[in-house]
């Protein structure tokens, strides 16, 4: 099972240097085109996604988020976010009920 996340250059950039893969999006044109290439590997068990890019593909996300199929989507908030100071790890572990 692998990761991959969808975000700003910032984040996905992060998440690259520890060896998940992902692609940058800034509209939701990218961020419609980035879902389909994560969701079209069945490798992919995982993607973690902004929520600024979430929220422009808000219906599409919603339908993973709200339902027991796969890929897992671990929504996380975005570094200009307000919700600042959370712990990605206890996101990640909240969304697959697995301790990292």
């Amino acid at each position: 099972m692998k990761y991959f996340v969808i975000g700003d250059e910032d984040t996905v950039l992060g998440f690259s240097l520890v060896g998940v893969f992902g692609m940058e999006a800034t509209n939701a044109q990218q961020a419609k085109r980035a879902w389909d290439k994560a969701v079209e590997d069945s490798q992919n068990g995982i993607i973690i996604i902004t929520d600024e890019v979430a929220n422009m593909i808000r219906p599409i996300v919603d339908q993973f988020l709200f339902s027991e199929s796969f890929p897992l989507v671990v929504e996380i908030p975005s570094p200009r976010s307000k919700e600042g100071g959370t712990d990605l790890r206890a996101l990640v572990n909240k969304a697959i009920g697995v301790s990292l």
